[in-house]
């Protein structure tokens, strides 16, 4: 077969040139011709050419311009179209990719011309920008030839053209989840169901969990063979949804904590709720939606009631991993829509259907009109919401569900070799400084070249912020260190490089951690080959004052002064005189209180450090205070273990500490203080490579004596 022109919608028989002259000549005159070159002549005409079918153009499609991937989704034609365009893009830096934002396109013009499909509309976006028009245009194909590509070419409201996109088709689905499965040891998990077994108001035809999602449009695939989990797991024979939590955790292999298209099913025998729950999304720890689970006890068997119910419980569960709400809860997503009773949807219960107007709902009356699908509104989330609003692991159930904005940017591609984390205190009080130990570490056995200086000043580390509001702010430093990089190889030996940082004092900004409440925290790295490595997100927590002791204390760390006290670890700067004025009287009227040991920690660092100041009559010296620094330094640590002080900053202080004894002609004491700590973090049974480091900055201390 030869190639399909679509402006005459006809095929091309080759050589093309003897096509055309026996199409211009009467099928006798045909004959005859060939007749005359000494062959048979044709009994019957040539049959005509008729026009081929032309695919449709829903689908996805992704293409990469520079350092942006889009993926995209049109859904305007094909089986049940929703009428929309979507699309999802990733930051692509060296190794790693990261998710940008997503938009939909809610309400398209599609133009349809015999060989071309146009679709323009006005997007809606995660972020904010003017050119937020969108025309979309994807050539007609004959079915027998491969699909075309699209071209995306975004415009602002005065039509002028921004950037463009040659995006290829991918799938007639819309979204890809891997689906991994397993099954309760005794327990028949679920396979297929035909919908004409029972009456229902669907055309019969054989569903199983996976193709019930194709018909939505998503290519759910199953990961692989069913493992068989022991009923041992849990304690009598009956599921907890810790249990079944740290069930997904050792089972699931393909989890992680971490947004992914990748879900988990159970088919378990019962729960500790009884035989009337059927089935659970119970993952709503941490990373939420990566796990559910159904139940066998009240539908297990191969009678046709039986399979159908298998069917719907594995639907449904799994629908509420993508972030779908009973059709009767809707009014509790974030934001909240109208419940839908009324709905023939996987998401509805039978007995809780209402049909509009006299017509009798429940059980009956569900089952002999339901078509085994979701409803429109549903279809649109499962297609067309935001990324982190459907994916696994994304925002926390019932958040985003109606099509919201998302959050933090994830990483859906990383090859870097390099794995960054962040660890804090879980709670901090009101006013106490927020420090955040950064490590990065090495996943590749042939070792990586990094930067030594993982603070966040020197600016190949960036920390992003969500404050309880739901704010979220890049952890600006007050000052840049602009400084040569340091480098250092992580090897099997020292596969770690670590930082801390004092994070609650921001340009601009000001305080962040100033209100009470629950902060999300993730950092990002900039790898010396572009790629952009980015930590898990971590939690943490402002409580509110107790006492008022408590109330007075958070008054006098909370302010700018004091926070950029805190970032330089004290100073005597005239301009930031109410900060060290309130330092002093916390000293005075809290000498006692927890946080009073961040106070003697910056005043130890000052009074150990000379300190000049600028004057119209000259330059005032202030000259270091060994005896000073001992006496706050002192102070700090002892009451560091009981604030919660990290170690890193513990490690810096003790040496301070040594170095400020040493100057002041106490040689001895500076040499226990080092070797007390050196013990100090041996009995915390730190790993070989971190007290190998320790010793090496503890011998280079003492070389400075």
């Amino acid at each position: 077969m030869g190639a399909f022109d679509p402006n005459l919608n006809v095929m091309e028989m080759e050589p093309a040139a003897d096509v055309a002259e026996m199409e211009e000549a009467p099928p006798m005159q045909q004959a005859a011709d060939v007749a005359a070159e000494g062959q048979a002549p044709a009994m019957f005409p040539l049959p005509p050419v008729f026009p081929l079918r032309l695919r449709t153009v829903s689908g996805s499609y992704s293409g990469t311009r520079s350092a942006w991937r889009l993926d995209l989704r049109v859904d305007v034609d094909g089986a049940r179209p929703m009428t929309r365009i979507s699309g999802d893009y990733f930051s692509v830096s060296g190794a790693t990719t990261s998710y940008f934002g997503s938009f939909v396109v809610e309400a398209p013009t599609v133009t349809t011309t015999a060989t071309l499909v146009t679709i323009r509309g006005r997007a809606r976006a995660t972020w904010s920008t003017s050119y937020d028009r969108l025309e979309l245009t994807i050539p007609r194909r004959a079915i027998v030839l491969p699909p075309a590509a699209a071209t995306a070419v975004w415009r602002n409201a005065a039509g002028s053209a921004g950037a463009s996109y040659l995006c290829d088709y991918v799938s007639r689905h819309f979204r890809t989840v891997e689906l991994e499965e397993d099954c309760e040891q005794g327990v028949t998990p679920f396979m297929s169901y035909n919908t004409g077994s029972l009456p229902s108001g669907s055309p019969a035809r054989t569903l199983t969990t996976l193709s019930s999602y194709a018909e939505a449009g998503i290519d759910m695939r199953s990961a692989g063979t069913r493992n068989v989990i022991a009923t041992a797991e849990n304690v009598d024979g009956r599921w907890s949804n810790a249990e079944l939590h740290a069930s997904m955790v050792q089972h699931f292999s393909l989890w992680r904590e971490e947004p992914q298209w990748k879900v988990w099913l159970l088919h378990a025998m019962r729960h500790e709720y009884g035989p009337t729950l059927l089935g659970i999304m119970f993952d709503q720890q941490g990373r939420q939606r990566q796990g559910c689970a159904s139940f066998y006890q009240s539908i297990s068997g191969t009678a046709p009631s039986r399979q159908r119910d298998q069917l719907y419980v594995c639907v449904h569960e799994l629908g509420h991993c993508f972030n779908l709400f009973h059709s009767f809860h809707k009014q509790y997503m974030n934001p909240p829509m109208p419940n839908r009773e009324w709905s023939l949807s996987w998401m509805n219960y039978p007995q809780n259907y209402r049909p509009a107007g006299p017509v009798p709902g429940g059980s009956a009356a569900f089952w002999s009109a339901f078509p085994f699908q979701f409803d429109d509104l549903e279809v649109i989330h499962l297609r067309h919401g935001f990324r982190n609003n459907v994916i696994m692991g994304g925002n926390p159930f019932g958040t985003g569900a109606a099509l919201t904005d998302g959050d933090f940017a994830d990483p859906v591609e990383d090859r870097s070799g390099l794995a960054l984390a962040l660890e804090a205190k879980p709670s901090f009080r009101l006013g106490e400084p927020v420090v955040v130990e950064i490590k990065l570490r090495s996943t590749d056995s042939r070792g990586k070249r990094v930067h030594k200086q993982l603070n966040p000043n020197f600016g190949f580390v960036e920390i992003a912020i969500q404050r309880p509001g739901g704010e979220v702010l890049v952890y600006d430093p007050p000052m840049e260190h602009c400084t040569a990089p340091e480098m250092v190889s992580l090897s099997t030996e020292a596969p770690s490089a670590y930082a801390s940082a004092y994070i609650g004092y921001a340009r601009g900004r000001g305080q962040i951690f100033d209100a009470p409440g629950r902060y999300r925290l993730r950092a990002m790295y900039h790898a010396l080959d572009g790629s952009r490595v980015v930590s898990p997100t971590i939690d943490l927590r402002v409580r509110a004052p107790l006492s008022h002791e408590d109330e007075e204390a958070a008054d006098l760390m909370l302010g700018d002064d004091q926070g950029m006290l805190l970032f330089l670890l004290g100073s005597d700067a005239d301009e930031l005189g109410a900060g060290n004025r309130a330092f002093e009287r916390m000293l005075e009227r809290q000498p006692q209180h927890p946080l009073a040991a961040y106070v003697q920690l910056a005043m130890g660092f000052n009074a150990m450090r000379a300190f000049k100041l600028a004057t119209p009559t000259g330059v005032r010296v202030r000259r270091a205070n060994p005896d000073g620094a001992i006496e706050h330094l002192a102070a700090s640590l002892h009451g560091a273990d009981a604030v919660g002080v990290d170690n890193i900053t513990v490690n810096l202080a003790t040496r301070r500490l040594a170095r400020a004894q040493a100057a002041a002609g106490k040689r001895k004491e500076a040499d226990k203080t080092l070797k007390d700590m050196v013990e100090r973090f041996r009995r915390k049974n730190l790993k070989q490579h971190v007290m190998a480091t320790i010793e090496a900055q503890v011998k280079a201390t003492t070389a400075m004596f």
